[in-house]
């Protein structure tokens, strides 16, 4: 439905932008948003406002310069935003805006998806390695 609904948009023109089109700058925030660290990063500060370091332990894996470089790209992109404290040592929250809520309400549903179906995933990728003999 929400294909349909989107091709629709497309077809009539009704749509300023196309992600498909190379010079669409909306490619650069579905890069952004869909990463690696920034769907994960998203996905973590929902309903909740996080430190630094309590942000890098909930994105397991994530690097201090990747962690940093995802927020500042989600922080420019209007999805995340970050508030320093005048303290001594600095204390830096980040949280999500509203449009940051939203994009991450449909990462979150993605997300729940997938981990549903896993077991299924699982077993196809054992399907797909005895029938091409890939490890």
């Amino acid at each position: 439905m929400a294909y349909r609904t989107w091709l629709k948009r497309q077809e009539d023109g009704a749509d300023e932008f196309n992600v498909f089109a190379r010079t669409c700058p909306s490619r650069g925030t579905l890069q952004h948003i869909t990463g690696r660290w920034g769907s994960l990063t998203l996905s973590a500060l929902y309903g909740e406002t996080l430190r630094f370091n309590e942000l890098r332990r909930r994105v397991d894996g994530v690097s201090e310069s990747m962690l940093a470089q995802t927020l500042q790209a989600l922080e420019r992109d209007g999805l995340v935003s970050r508030e320093a404290q005048p303290t001594n040592p600095p204390h830096v929250e980040y949280r999500l805006t509203p449009l940051g809520r939203k994009t991450a309400t449909h990462l979150l549903s993605l997300i729940s998806a997938l981990e549903d179906t896993m077991p299924e995933v699982i077993a196809a990728r054992a399907t797909y390695d005895a029938n091409t003999g890939t490890n």
